[in-house]
């Protein structure tokens, strides 16, 4: 399961406005014609996808039910997915050239 908070760089209790804020900031950030690295195009089509999700009401309600299911069913695997996610942003963020 794709988690499109981390995506985003948000919490689950995220508001509406940050989540706008924060798919405004990483789309521009992966955009393909402004971002030449390799993961660039995936992780805009995450970006976009996250924000699809997550400003529609109806579908972020059915996402976090979703999501709320799989922490219960599969915590172990929830825990390896989530601290994959993290570890591999903190591998690209130090590997990322700053501006």
């Amino acid at each position: 399961m794709k988690d499109h908070y981390a995506a985003l760089g948000l919490q689950s209790d995220a508001s509406l406005a940050d989540i706008k804020k924060a798919f405004r900031q990483k789309a521009s950030q992966y955009h393909p014609d402004r971002n030449t690295a390799d993961d660039a195009p995936a992780r805009f089509r995450a970006v976009q996808e996250a924000y699809d999700v997550l400003s529609d009401d109806s579908k972020r309600q059915a996402y976090d039910d979703n999501r709320r299911r799989n922490l219960l069913d599969s915590p172990a695997d929830t825990a390896r997915e989530i601290w994959h996610n993290y570890f591999s942003q903190l591998l690209q963020a130090a590997n990322t050239p700053s501006n």
